[in-house]
């Protein structure tokens, strides 16, 4: 008997054992009544008999080896997209999730097998199931996983926002202590308190704007007409005084008026820099050259250190990764590991770009900005 034939006669026994199999995952399938254990799956067998009966080439049958099988047109979700989504809302793990799959393929071919006897199964039924069953499963966990992500960046979205307000009513408060005069010891606590909640606003900043652009939003950008040169001079003001002990050189060179996110902009050459304070050689200059040309601006940070590996500058502006050395000896412990990425997220976004370059004697970091921001 054929595999196709034998899966849709005998489909009420295949399904049973997939009832009972699903029964298992706990906690989730504890309170599940049968058409929910079911779920999907007289839709996902199915399917998996229209693919046994439908002829392919061999370059198609490597794509569904792949997990590559094209869908049709008018198919937004396949079956086993859905009920991936469905067992992701009633508590199930991937790890059960595939654990279905298995399941299904196992008890399918030992009752097809039985079924058989005393003939031998057909061997291409054998390979063409399991490339089904591999496909169905690869879309499964490629929907369950692309909602998962999308459910946790929603999430820290919304804790990153809420999280803004009573942060902001701790400044304020530590402010208004600071300013009582009300003694030493009341004065460098609110002066602790401000600190520390300047990094966490810093540190919010950074996870919404990570949130932002893993969901496909894009960073906000507020363009207006800028001098790039006020605005850096400014942003290295501020850096030289919570960093006292490193020499942070500024050259500045042609026409740098543009129409850019003036702060958007102070937050790539903060972020920058700060790498380039972290990795850099302690004992040596850090320079910030800005050159403003006819049609863009270009702005390089440069450092002294040693050369940054080249498997390292593949993943560089990659979100959540960061320097082999970021432990507390660089004050790493107040970052995500985002600064990089979300310089790049922000050259992105006024139509520009950032790379690096790294050799023994020093690390560049170098963006190019249209001279007016195309978003």
């Amino acid at each position: 008997m054929r595999l196709a034939d034998f899966i849709l006669q005998d489909m009420e026994p295949i399904l049973a054992q997939w009832e009972t199999f699903a029964s298992t995952m706990l906690p989730s399938a504890a309170h599940m009544d049968s058409t929910a254990l079911r779920d999907h799956a007289q839709q996902i067998l199915e399917a998996v008999a229209k693919d046994l009966r439908t002829s392919q080439t061999s370059e198609e049958q490597y794509e569904k080896s792949l997990g590559r099988s094209s869908r049709p047109l008018d198919a937004p979700e396949t079956a086993a997209q859905t009920h991936a989504w469905l067992r992701g809302c009633s508590g199930f793990t991937v790890t059960q999730l595939t654990a279905e799959y298995r399941a299904l393929r196992a008890s399918v071919l030992r009752l097809w097998i039985a079924a058989c006897e005393p003939s031998e199964p057909l061997l291409d039924d054998v390979i063409r199931f399991n490339e089904a069953i591999d496909q169905a499963i690869a879309e499964s966990i490629g929907f369950f996983s692309a909602q998962a992500e999308q459910a946790r960046n929603l999430l820290l979205g919304m804790l990153g926002h809420d999280m803004r307000s009573p942060l902001q009513t701790i400044l304020v408060t530590a402010s208004y202590l600071s300013a009582l005069n009300a003694g030493e010891t009341v004065s460098e606590a609110a002066t602790r308190l401000m600190r520390s909640g300047a990094r966490m606003q810093a540190l919010l900043d950074d996870l919404c704007d990570f949130n932002r652009t893993r969901l496909g939003l894009g960073l906000n950008i507020h363009p207006s007409q800028i001098d790039l040169a006020a605005r850096f001079a400014d942003e290295l003001d501020q850096l030289r005084a919570v960093h006292p002990e490193r020499q942070i050189g500024l050259h500045l060179y042609g026409d740098l008026q543009g129409v850019w996110d003036g702060q958007r902009l102070q937050q790539v050459l903060g972020n920058l820099v700060l790498n380039a304070i972290k990795y850099g050689s302690p004992d040596t200059a850090i320079e910030v050259v800005a050159t403003g040309e006819d049609e863009e601006v270009r702005f390089e940070v440069r450092n002294r250190g040693p050369a940054l590996d080249s498997s390292m500058l593949e993943y560089i502006f990659d979100p959540l990764r960061r320097g082999p050395d970021h432990d507390n000896r660089h004050g790493d412990e107040r970052s995500l590991g985002l600064g990089l990425y979300i310089a790049s997220e922000i050259a992105k976004a006024h139509g520009g770009a950032i790379e690096v370059r790294s050799d023994q004697a020093e690390t560049t970091f170098a963006v190019r900005l249209p001279r007016a921001c195309r978003p």
